[in-house]
């Protein structure tokens, strides 16, 4: 008979989703990581669309709601808090549910800007953030060719895919 409360599974998948529009006037934050030469994202937070789409995977792999749940944005207390702060609170309520971060991969669908001279960094960021190693955070970006609100150079969005383990450290 299989046994289905928390802490239950050995392994445990979340997927996170995140998107946010363009915001000239704010900086651009992405993985924890400033990007000065691109104007930021338009959100109540900092709206760093990558750690938000971690942190829902995050919260998701382990049925705990969505960043809005735990962070609300008629919340005045995090209005432009720091995402980076924001996932080191998620992931203290992971390891405390028994988990520990397997892997992470995520996607960044953005036209600007490029994104590849930052993944390093923003690897670092994500990897002290969650505990972890940089080989166990990937980072990949891609355009849309053009097409829908991205495509047309209006915001960016992220994709996550998190594989959590039981620690049984």
């Amino acid at each position: 008979m299989a046994c289905y409360g928390k802490g239950a599974e050995r392994m445990r998948i979340g997927y996170g989703f995140d998107v946010h529009s363009f915001a000239e006037e704010r900086p651009l934050l992405l993985g924890g990581v400033r990007i000065a030469e691109h104007g930021g994202l338009l959100g109540h937070s900092d709206a760093d669309v990558l750690l938000h789409a971690i942190m829902d995977a995050l919260l998701g792999a382990l049925a705990l709601g969505d960043i809005g749940k735990h962070f609300p944005n008629t919340d005045p207390q995090y209005r432009d808090a720091d995402s980076l702060l924001l996932l080191r609170h998620v992931y203290a309520m992971i390891r405390n549910e028994g988990y520990k971060l397997g892997n992470l991969d995520t996607m960044v669908l953005a036209e600007q800007p490029k994104i590849a001279p930052h993944i390093s960094a923003m690897q670092r960021q994500i990897a002290h953030a969650l505990e972890s190693h940089e080989g166990q955070i990937s980072i990949k970006a891609t355009t849309m060719e053009k097409m829908g609100f991205v495509g047309r150079g209006e915001g960016i969005a992220a994709q996550a895919v998190v594989l959590l383990l039981a620690d049984t450290d």
